[in-house]
């Protein structure tokens, strides 16, 4: 997500925070919310709030401390005022309700570091949006390699055979720079995979290169570790070349920090964000 784009939603969101000085807690209306998450339908998103909720019971936490049932007042067509369900959230509730949508949509996948970190500045959630994606690139990339993985042991390649047509497929996208000195470059230890070095482009590369393998194994049964070497070969090297097209040059690309550890930051911000987000004050009238 572009940097224009990350502002343009920050300053909706931001439109909608409320705050009790009081309690010294910011907090949001589920109504409010919705419509910024992508939702239409209140019955949707109430069900998403239910999700929340039972996230919430799970992890220990008082949810009455982050969920707050109000009522709410709103204009209907003939211009009378009608009382609707509504919910106080603090940003915990929110970052929750966030984790329970569709992180392909935009809007849900800005959410998810919106409500996690906590400040406004937006080069920090730009940070954690691009930290997000890169671990979710690098989640589809193990899913599409195990699944290359069953497709070509079902069709006479063992855990060796697998290995060698990854490494080929690594020195097609590299530039002939083979998997073990795609590491060295790099500086990765043994024992850990190349992917969790990786930026997120030479990542998405790598799952875009094995998607076609598995489509085309399966589409036109492969079978053998030659013919599916020179099926993965051949894909890899048709996404260098596009690559290439645009001046990208994936063997040249700087290493990016270790996933794991990236992995484990972001769970560390989750633990902290209940107490971060404040408790919502004992009573609301509801507006």
């Amino acid at each position: 997500m572009d940097k224009r784009r990350v502002g343009q939603i920050k300053e909706r969101f931001d439109l909608v925070i409320h705050s009790d000085q009081e309690a010294g807690v910011e907090f949001w209306y589920a109504r409010d919310l919705m419509s910024l998450l992508g939702y239409e339908r209140w019955e949707n998103f109430a069900k998403a709030i239910v999700r929340a909720i039972e996230s919430c019971e799970t992890s220990g936490i008082a949810v009455q401390d982050h969920f707050r049932e109000v009522t709410k007042m709103i204009t209907v067509g003939n211009g009378a005022q009608r009382a609707v369900k509504d919910y106080m959230l603090t940003r915990y509730a929110c970052y929750l309700i966030a984790q329970n949508g569709d992180p392909k949509k935009e809007e849900i996948a800005f959410a998810q570091s919106y409500f996690a970190v906590q400040t406004r500045k937006q080069e920090l959630i730009e940070e954690r949006i691009s930290l997000i994606e890169r671990t979710e690139a690098r989640g589809r990339l193990r899913e599409s390699e195990k699944r290359l993985s069953q497709n070509i042991y079902e069709r006479g390649v063992d855990d060796a055979g697998f290995g060698r047509i990854r490494s080929k497929g690594d020195q097609a996208l590299f530039g002939g720079y083979t998997t073990q000195e795609m590491k060295e470059r790099l500086g990765v230890k043994d024992g850990r995979p190349l992917a969790d070095f990786l930026p997120t482009l030479s990542i998405a590369a790598k799952n875009l290169a094995a998607e076609m393998t598995n489509y085309n194994v399966e589409e036109k049964d492969l079978r053998g570790e030659r013919d599916i070497t020179g099926e993965h070969v051949q894909n890899n090297r048709s996404v260098r070349d596009m690559l290439g097209q645009r001046g990208i040059q994936p063997e040249n690309l700087p290493p990016a920090e270790d996933i794991k550890k990236l992995e484990r930051r972001v769970k560390s911000q989750e633990k902290k964000l209940a107490a971060q987000s404040g408790k919502l004050p004992n009573s609301e009238e509801g507006c």
